[in-house]
């Protein structure tokens, strides 16, 4: 069966260009279909470029007139290889061209609402790391003390007044540990420092109670048992009312020998202390002089040394190698202690989370406080011991005026009144202590 059209079978292709052709002409129509068919032409109209017209009704197409495309004839037949738009598309690029949908072009990145959520993503990340270390630390606090046993208070003043002690609790320490810190085994609790650290408008102020202060022991209700024991005008050591009923009989027996509202309690014991120094990566101290205390375990040389737990813990009980005793130790514990703040503070430790929470942790873990103190009120503490350090504030003993007659530290009644009324009122304070 011949599948070629009428007069175009294979035997009759006679001379046509094409496969098999020796003839150099094309096929015609056959070589190039258009889509697109017009109507056919008359017989002998002039076609493209004045050729004849083929037949099968071929559109014309254009020219090439001095190096480019002519137009075609109005009402003629463009193909679109004048334009490049061969496929149909604009401007040439074939499907996908602008307008087809397949290449859209990507848009530019909008900045302003990439910050928008970046800062917002951040934002929230410090929003919820700081609530959720808020309470963490506030989970922390040993808050064992309660100030509304302590009866006969003074008016409280302007600003704040904090009374920080550090005893020689031994309490969670390994016999191993008390070895190594030098601390030794005795039962209870006594006060190895007392200071009352006031704050408010003006600089703070740092004042040392020598714990061999001679001090009157005031009526009082006892911590545990509820039962008021009257005063009886004894007098005694100032460490020894923690001994004898803890820190609320303390702060009873501060109040009532200086007339000064105790707002906040903070306590801390040996081995807290030594933790933290040694959290916080040790503390830079300037020891004026050689010490060596066989029974504090304090050696040091003269100069500038970064102390490590064990050695800050030595240098702030030393009293026996010192030659003003318990004044000197006082002097020394206050420069530790803000020292020890100043470093807190620092960039290095509140702006890494490795050196931070573990400090965090051994202080908080450590402190003992009264029921209403909260961490603004820590934190407060903190700042103000670093101003003390800073040289902002100032920093003394309770002033002194000799020993009394059994050989207790007797304080300065008159420089004493003077010095709370200013405390009281806020005012700088102008009294001096050795």
């Amino acid at each position: 069966m011949n599948d070629w059209p009428e007069g175009w079978s294979g035997d009759n292709r006679g001379g046509r260009y094409g496969r098999g052709s020796s003839s150099s002409q094309p096929e015609s129509a056959r070589v190039m279909r258009q889509v697109r068919r017009g109507p056919a032409a008359s017989p002998g109209q002039a076609g493209y470029g004045g050729a004849p017209q083929y037949a099968g009704g071929v559109p014309q197409q254009p020219s090439y007139v001095d190096g480019g495309y002519a137009e075609p004839p109005s009402g003629g037949y463009d193909s679109g290889y004048n334009t490049g738009q061969v496929y149909g598309s604009p401007g040439g690029r074939g499907p996908g061209g602008p307008g087809d949908g397949m290449y859209e072009p990507r848009p530019a990145p909008n900045w302003r609402r990439r910050i928008k959520v970046t800062v917002i993503t951040l934002v929230t990340v410090l929003v919820v790391t700081s609530v959720a270390t808020y309470f963490w630390a506030d989970s922390k606090l040993n808050r064992d003390v309660d100030l509304s046993k302590v009866i006969d208070r003074p008016e409280a003043g302007e600003g704040t007044n904090y009374l920080i002690v550090g005893s020689d609790s031994r309490a969670g320490m390994s016999a191993e540990e008390k070895k190594k810190l030098h601390t030794g085994s005795a039962e209870g609790k006594r006060t190895d420092s007392m200071m009352i650290l006031h704050t408010g408008g003006g600089a703070p102020t740092l004042i040392s109670l020598p714990r061999d202060s001679n001090v009157t022991i005031p009526s009082y209700k006892g911590s545990d048992s509820g039962k008021l024991y009257p005063a009886t005008g004894r007098q005694t050591k100032l460490n020894a009312a923690y001994a004898e009923d803890g820190p609320e009989l303390l702060v009873r027996t501060v109040e009532s020998n200086t007339g000064l509202h105790i707002d906040h309690y903070v306590e801390i014991g040996f081995g807290g202390f030594a933790n933290i120094v040694d959290a916080v990566g040790g503390v830079e101290m300037d020891i004026p002089q050689d010490i060596k205390d066989t029974k504090s375990g304090a050696d040091f040389k003269k100069g500038k040394q970064t102390l490590n737990g064990e050695q800050a813990l030595a240098f702030v009980r030393t009293r026996y190698a010192l030659a003003g005793s318990d004044l000197d130790r006082t002097k020394n514990q206050q420069k530790f202690l803000s020292a020890l703040a100043n470093q807190v503070a620092t960039p290095s430790t509140v702006l890494n989370p490795f050196k931070l929470y573990p400090t965090m942790g051994a202080g908080l873990d450590s402190l003992v406080v009264d029921k209403d103190m909260g961490l603004f009120d820590l934190a407060d503490m903190f700042w103000a011991m670093k101003g003390v350090s800073g040289g902002e504030g100032k920093s003394m003993n309770m002033p002194i005026a000799g020993n009394s007659a059994n050989g207790n530290l007797q304080w300065d009644s008159a420089k004493v009144k003077t010095l709370v009324n200013e405390l009281k009122n806020d005012d700088t304070v102008t009294v001096s202590g050795k």
